[in-house]
């Protein structure tokens, strides 16, 4: 969610979202115009690898970045759109990782198979992998991924907590004394809730969905609700919670109120560009267990590229994908753009260890993950989750998971696109 594509730079709010129109996607000269429509990045290190492809493919074909807009629901209502009407100016797209589903079904994207599906998985870690497919075929190659972890005030406490009980305890007690003790968390209706219930989910031994279109709330689904009921419900919860998106978290961590932060890594090499101070005594940790004899499976994110049904150059568009998410190009985009990579090896490189001391941390969490519901109707599943679970401080835990099932019901029957 979500939120899997906030770069170092925080100037990512500012970035512009111009989108080409549709047209022509070859040159005179021969060589194919391969639009490529992603987030815009801050850094540049998607432009730079779209500018070593580009030249190192012999005249080939020249590859044209196309920016969405930030968000990730904007980003899917324009592809939907042109999609569903069989533009031919999209060649490349930089799926959120919730989307394989949905334009697999639709028949949006092509299916990679043969050396392709080879090299595009080559040494990537088995989350990411899963995120790209749908009915046990590959439809994406996974260019990055992202997982949320703890981060906390060392000066605060003396060890970081292993469960969400003992932090919310913890945050308490802190209130009593006076200190700061917010925990930060994504508690807006918007796809970064989602996320949050979804890893609580997972963590708690559960899932939302077993299949397509099989709800499978149980009690898992309960602890989860009690979770955010007790949070939202006490001394701990930020007052601003149900407004509250990744970036809010960062700036209250950052501006010395909270004591926790659930967020993806990006607030790091935030915290030592902005809040120095802070960073100082910043730590990070495991995302909280629900269970204490249970490891965390934590919801991943990120951006898989897949190949337009409608691209008039699919050839080209796979060997561009295949260019643009290899080793040195991840590399790149984890070391500047603050994207984890889907490598597993990249974990032990040297570059990266050095930007993300908790990288093995990052790579764990991605060994042991946590998926959203695999659903071509995931948009509409995802937000009656949303919709039910608003605001946080009203879950009923013994009432909610009823009410959910049904609701999630109605969202599978409604068919998504749009």
């Amino acid at each position: 969610m979500n939120a899997r594509r906030i770069a170092i730079v925080i100037a990512a709010a500012l970035a512009a979202s111009a989108v080409a129109g549709c047209g022509g996607s070859s040159s005179s000269s021969g060589t194919a115009t391969l639009n490529y429509y992603i987030f815009p990045e801050p850094s540049g290190s998607f432009a730079k690898a779209a500018s070593d492809c580009s030249k190192g493919s012999g005249g080939r074909y020249t590859i044209k970045i196309n920016s969405l807009p930030s968000d990730s629901d904007s980003q899917r209502q324009q592809l939907v759109r042109r999609l569903a009407a069989g533009d031919s100016g999209l060649d490349i797209i930089g799926m959120d990782v919730n989307w394989t589903a949905e334009f697999a079904t639709a028949g949006w994207i092509r299916r990679w198979s043969g050396t392709d599906a080879a090299q595009a998985t080559r040494g990537v870690l088995a989350g990411p992998i899963a995120t790209a497919t749908w009915n046990g075929k590959l439809y994406g190659a996974p260019l990055n991924s992202n997982t949320q972890l703890l981060w906390y005030r060392k000066d605060l406490v003396p060890r970081p907590p292993l469960t969400w009980n003992q932090m919310i305890q913890d945050a308490i007690n802190l209130a009593k004394h006076g200190k700061p003790h917010y925990i930060e968390e994504q508690g807006r209706q918007y796809e970064g809730y989602t996320v949050w219930f979804n890893s609580l989910v997972n963590s708690a031994g559960g899932q939302i969905l077993s299949g397509p279109s099989t709800v499978s709330l149980g009690p898992p689904a309960r602890q989860a609700a009690t979770i955010i009921h007790d949070l939202a419900n006490s001394p701990a919860a930020d007052p601003s919670l149900s407004n509250d998106q990744e970036d809010q978290g960062r700036l209250a961590f950052e501006s010395g109120t909270a004591a926790f932060e659930i967020n993806y890594p990006f607030v790091w090499p935030s915290a030592q560009q902005l809040a120095p101070k802070i960073a100082k005594v910043m730590g990070y940790a495991p995302f909280p267990r629900v269970n204490a004899s249970i490891p965390p499976h934590v919801t991943i994110g990120g951006i898989n590229l897949a190949v337009s049904s409608h691209s008039q150059h699919p050839a080209a568009a796979f060997a561009a994908i295949i260019c643009m998410a290899n080793r040195s190009h991840q590399l790149t985009d984890a070391v500047k753009g603050g994207l984890p990579p889907t490598i597993a090896a990249l974990y032990d490189d040297p570059a990266l260890a050095k930007a993300y001391p908790f990288h093995q941390l990052i790579k764990q969490q991605l060994q042991t993950y946590g998926i959203r519901p695999k659903t071509p109707a995931y948009s509409d599943v995802s937000l009656a989750i949303q919709k039910t679970l608003s605001p946080p401080s009203s879950v009923n835990p013994f009432t909610v998971v009823n009410q959910l099932r049904s609701d999630i019901k109605s969202a599978l029957s409604s068919g998504a696109l749009l």
